[in-house]
């Protein structure tokens, strides 16, 4: 008996207070918010190797330094927008490269990347601001490389598809619940009207 008076109020939206509590909660999962924090500081130094690649790509072809180095680095800008694009997990890249969908091949395309943007630094040693900066850039993206791919290997990559599954189905409750509660207002509204037409008459 007890459990059919919880089972009714738990499904009944009714106002109030009560209709809060009826909700399941919709705070964020602390695991995903850290995994989308530690992909968008990916991105920026993704972004960054680009920068850096575009750099050093000008500097080669202008300065006739090494023109295989300037076709190099265009390689590598390439690359590094695929990165940046892979960590937005956006559903035509994933599905155009079935590896980005774990971590691990994710790490090992960012440090490929990474080696690519600290190739090649002996003509930049007069320039060196900028070999600071690809320095930073190279290693910065070979640490995420590195936690990314140690990270696929202890199957954190797979706990995090289904938290996200968890939560997306979540608010999917939640949604279903407002839509019943504010269809149940409009009968009550309808269910009101037609009594009053009844009074009347």
């Amino acid at each position: 008996m007890e459990r059919a008076e919880e089972h009714e109020e738990i499904v009944e939206p009714s106002s109030g207070s009560g209709s809060s509590r009826s909700r399941p909660s919709n705070r964020p999962d602390p695991f995903l918010v850290v995994c989308r924090c530690f992909s968008f500081v990916t991105s920026l130094i993704a972004i960054l190797c680009v920068v850096v690649n575009v750099l050093a790509a000008i500097r080669s072809f202008r300065d006739s330094h090494d023109i295989f180095d300037g076709i190099f680095r265009c390689y590598a800008v390439l690359i590094a927008c695929f990165v940046v694009l892979a960590e937005t997990e956006w559903g035509f890249i994933l599905k155009f490269s079935k590896v980005l969908e774990y971590w691990a091949g994710r790490g090992m395309l960012q440090i490929f990347v990474a080696v690519m943007t600290r190739a090649f630094p002996d003509f930049m040693t007069q320039k060196k601001d900028l070999l600071l900066l690809q320095n930073i850039a190279s290693y910065m993206l070979l640490a995420c490389g590195l936690i990314y791919v140690i990270s696929g290997v202890l199957c954190i990559g797979f706990l995090k598809r289904a938290r996200q599954q968890k939560e997306v189905s979540r608010e999917q409750a939640v949604k279903d619940l407002e839509e019943m509660a504010r269809r149940r207002e409009e009968l009550e509204q309808l269910l009101v009207e037609h009594r009053s037409r009844d009074d009347e008459v």
